[in-house]
């Protein structure tokens, strides 16, 4: 789940120096140096996340929820359609991540210790 935040969070401010973040684990509002924020929602084995690019004025959210070994997340891109993806950890640094992009192609990728493919 920690892999899907972060990969959220790094599309949003990859433009962005710095990100300034108020609130508590559970429930936090960042904002960045272009004017983008993004609201994270935390509970139990869910995380809820909903974005804003000032920029293009779009939205974005995701929903991730942790069962087990693995993580299911759902999202709506900022250009309105959806997304998902299903990341299981196989153990000693080994993930397998799979799903359909917000323009309906499949993907999956396999990381290891020695990097992803």
């Amino acid at each position: 789940m920690k892999m899907k935040c972060a990969a959220a969070l790094f599309a949003l401010a990859a433009s962005s120096a710095w990100a300034s973040c108020v609130g508590t684990d559970a429930f936090r509002t960042c904002y960045d140096n272009s004017g983008n924020s993004y609201q994270v929602n935390r509970m139990g084995n869910t995380t809820m996340m909903q974005g804003y690019n000032a920029q293009t004025g779009s939205n974005w959210s995701q929903t991730s929820q942790q069962v087990g070994n693995s993580t299911f997340t759902n999202g709506t891109a900022a250009n309105g359609q959806s997304w998902n993806s299903t990341t299981m950890n196989m153990g000693n640094g080994n993930t397998m991540t799979y799903g359909t992009d917000s323009r309906g192609n499949s993907f999956q990728r396999n990381c290891n210790q020695y990097g992803c493919y």
